[in-house]
């Protein structure tokens, strides 16, 4: 990896150029080409303020899907291996607001700065809602029971900001960079 690779991903950053073009049939003049779209991941101060809910490192059983809409089919977060009576910790420093039954599965639900909350089910709390907790206190531990888990047991872990689900594997390891195209490749004359 070449040392601008490794600034661009130490920053966090990653330029996705817009190619915006214009249609033979469209009235009125030449649109110059859209300014090139910052689209920003968590970096390596974003990553310093969170880790692993679960020690040692996990393995991701089942990657984040996000679906197409909210009340679409997906999976919101990720599935962690894990062990039933595993202690599961405050990936990041926040307030719990939540600690309780969802849908009949236990859930602890965090609030980090930055309008960030992360959610950690099938956990058997050990805190209680209005609690701060820093990174890596003791949320509860992991029961049996997340379905569709393909270990002994899974901790589903999940991130949002407001309404929009997110993956949370940025906030712990580097986002690996894609390019995206930019158009259909034609030139247009």
């Amino acid at each position: 990896m070449g040392s601008a690779s490794r600034i661009i991903t130490r920053i966090g950053v990653v330029l996705t150029a817009v190619v915006v073009s214009s249609s033979p049939a469209a009235a009125g003049p030449a649109r110059a080409p859209a300014p090139p779209q910052v689209v920003a991941f968590p970096g390596d101060a974003v990553r310093a303020t969170y880790d692993w809910p679960l020690h040692p490192r996990p393995r991701v059983v089942r990657s984040f899907d996000k679906p197409a809409q909210n009340w679409l089919p997906g999976h919101r977060g990720v599935d962690l291996a894990a062990a039933p009576g595993q202690r599961v910790l405050a990936a990041g420093a926040g307030t719990v607001v939540f600690a309780g039954a969802v849908a009949g599965r236990p859930v602890v639900s965090v609030d980090h700065p930055g309008g960030l909350r992360t959610t950690y089910e099938p956990v058997e709390p050990s805190v209680t809602a209005g609690r701060r907790v820093g990174r890596g206190d003791l949320l509860g531990t992991v029961i049996v029971g997340h379905p569709e888990c393909a270990a002994t047991a899974c901790l589903h872990w999940g991130l949002r900001r407001d309404r929009e689900y997110l993956d949370p594997l940025p906030l712990v390891r580097a986002v690996p960079i894609r390019l995206l195209p930019t158009g259909t490749g034609q030139a247009r004359g």
